[in-house]
């Protein structure tokens, strides 16, 4: 069976209703980056940050998976397929995706501020709990703070994500700008030869040898699936 990985932004979940980070109506327009993303901002103010993300989890639990979603999920019933996601909602999963890295993190999990990769301190939060009380402790007794890697921390997940792309048959990029390191440097990974889809409306550049599906995520992955799934 062939193996598809499929590299996922922001752009993947914006029809779902999340808005971008990084679109000029998107959320670091009204959060400054350096209060609610980075780690100094978390010494600085864990209230603050506690109360952004609960309030990013209030607005994805009302959210559910677009079509584009659901078909790279439906790419399961003829292929192997891993889903390396910036995204820290989970949507893939929701859709039915079974094989999902996450680079960034995952919104609805919450971590010790000592250890955010012990997992004896990580929870998933539900939808009737999916708020953390500023100043909650974590089974370490540090402070429990959202499970999401931070600008300027290391990506934990990053060299399982690169070995899977160097297995891939086919290589599918959905929603990004390449321009957040080290995701970008995914595609580098990718076996010569190995053909490579980029679905996004915008002009991204990729590189030679990609082709570019120029239409949003549910449109493109509409169009890919036919081709990809006949």
């Amino acid at each position: 069976m062939k193996k598809i990985v499929v590299l996922t932004g922001a752009g993947m979940s914006v029809e779902s209703g999340l808005k971008t980070f990084r679109d000029a109506d998107g959320l670091w327009e009204e959060y400054p980056v350096a209060q609610v993303a980075t780690h100094e901002g978390w010494e600085a103010d864990p209230t603050l940050v506690t109360n952004f993300y609960n309030m990013l989890r209030r607005k994805c639990w009302g959210v559910k998976p677009n079509e584009g979603h659901r078909l790279v999920a439906r790419l399961e019933e003829q292929y192997e397929v891993v889903v390396v996601t910036q995204n820290v909602d989970n949507l893939h999963e929701q859709a039915g995706s079974t094989n999902v890295v996450h680079l960034h993190g995952e919104l609805m999990k919450v971590c010790s501020s000592r250890d955010p990769e012990d997992t004896r301190y990580q929870q998933t939060l539900t939808p009737d709990n999916c708020e953390v009380a500023p100043g909650t402790l974590a089974g370490d007794g540090s402070l429990l703070r959202p499970y999401i890697v931070f600008f300027g921390e290391a990506v934990p997940n990053i060299e399982w994500a690169a070995r899977e792309a160097m297995e891939a048959d086919i290589f599918i990029i959905i929603g990004t700008s390449l321009n957040v390191y080290p995701a970008a440097g995914l595609v580098r990974y990718v076996k010569a030869g190995t053909p490579i889809y980029l679905i996004d409306p915008n002009n991204v550049s990729a590189g030679s040898g990609v082709r570019h599906i120029c239409k949003g995520a549910s449109e493109g992955m509409r169009e890919l699936f036919a081709e990809l799934c006949r």
